[in-house]
């Protein structure tokens, strides 16, 4: 959340980034939020000073406080080859499990706090507290830990056609990263309770059909004069437009679990805005979703993950989560072709195909050991690629 918190700013780079590589290529950066724990009860702990103190200098800027004091996040420079990406979260990654270990906590990427324990405080900074003044009761549990994806675009009008073009897309990317079943020590009954907790806020929806860049904005200032946003960073649409850079935004899933899920989701996230770019160009239309069929197509994805049924938005009905997927890979395959990421997507996909999502991999950590804390273990241990 601290992009939207910080009024959009991504915090991985002095200067705004390019929105597209060479020969078209769209560039592609990466924000992972994390949750504090105590390592012998896996209870969210307010513990982010203590783990700053412990990132190395030269890392700070890749490096932030979130909301809550029991959430840090790491974001990426924004480039071109997937490889530069993973190779520099796979770097923070483990900077800041370090950190938190020399700070006697450790790092979770998990959506929220497993087990049961008291909502840890809010970052004091002006701008949170009065958000909380405005919301109140209204802070989602232990800590919200998401992954936003930026994609660069070469103009916000553009990119406004873009956030209309990937809408019904959304539901299948929120399906593949749900990451956490389980909250107040039990399950939930949901893939991402995350989810479920985030929508608490009054700005947290589906992005509307959008007519243009003018409608968007004016959108905008119609929602602040309404109360329920202090600023532009408040909003928060599944997909919108950075509000600093040159790129579109998806923040939809929960923080992937192991590095291969978020390669994963990067690298499909740029195939579909690409592709996007493409209909666009060729004056392909986007499906106009009835926005409460979306509403219902992200509980869906929330409630099943890629374990039950998804509500198909281009036939209607429900179908297996997983052949939204397929459509989905379908879809965008020119587009990772283009990239250079076709193979890569297909051995990511089977082995999400083969071990499930972070959900999934909760669940049968928890039915086979009984213990939340072998599930915190087994995050931990994906958090720092041991697993």
């Amino acid at each position: 959340m601290t992009d939207a918190l910080t009024h959009g700013q991504v915090p991985t780079t002095q200067e705004q980034p390019s929105a597209q590589g060479g020969a078209g290529l769209r560039t592609v950066g990466v924000e992972e939020e994390f949750l504090l724990v105590d390592p012998h009860t896996g209870v969210a702990v307010p513990a982010v000073d203590l783990v700053m103190e412990q990132v190395p200098a030269e890392l700070h800027g890749q490096v932030d406080r979130e909301l809550q004091t029991s959430q840090i996040e790491i974001g990426s420079p924004p480039g071109v080859q997937l490889s530069a990406i993973r190779h520099s979260l796979s770097m923070l990654r483990t900077a800041v499990a370090d950190a938190a270990e020399r700070a006697g906590v450790r790092l979770l990427a998990i959506g929220t706090g497993p087990v049961e324990g008291p909502v840890p405080p809010v970052v004091d900074k002006p701008r949170f507290d009065r958000i909380m003044e405005r919301l109140r009761l209204l802070v989602p549990g232990p800590g919200n830990n998401g992954m936003h994806v930026h994609v660069g675009i070469p103009d916000p009008e553009t990119g406004v056609q873009v956030l209309n073009h990937v809408r019904p897309w959304l539901p299948t990317l929120h399906a593949m990263t749900t990451n956490s079943p389980i909250s107040g020590s039990e399950d939930t009954g949901y893939a991402s309770w995350r989810s479920v907790e985030w929508e608490r806020w009054p700005s947290v929806a589906p992005t509307p059909w959008l007519e243009s860049h003018a409608h968007y904005e004016r959108l905008i200032d119609q929602l602040i004069a309404s109360g329920m946003m202090l600023d532009t960073g408040m909003l928060y649409w599944y997909a919108r437009l950075s509000a600093n850079y040159p790129t579109v935004e998806l923040r939809i899933g929960d923080v992937c679990p192991s590095l291969d899920d978020t390669i994963l989701m990067a690298a499909l996230t740029r195939g579909l805005v690409a592709t996007a770019m493409t209909d666009i160009e060729a004056g392909r239309p986007a499906l106009r979703a009835d926005h409460h069929l979306l509403v219902g197509a992200h509980w869906r994805a929330a409630h099943d993950g890629l374990d039950g049924e998804a509500l198909d938005l281009f036939e209607g009905g429900l179908r297996p989560a997983w052949e939204l997927v397929d459509r989905l890979v379908s879809h965008v395959t020119p587009a990772l072709k283009q990239h250079g990421d076709l193979e890569l997507v297909r051995e990511l996909l089977a082995t999400l195909r083969s071990h499930g999502t972070g959900a999934t991999r909760q669940r049968a950590v928890y039915a086979r050991t009984g213990e939340l804390r072998a599930v915190v273990d087994d995050v931990a241990r994906q958090t720092r690629g041991d697993a």
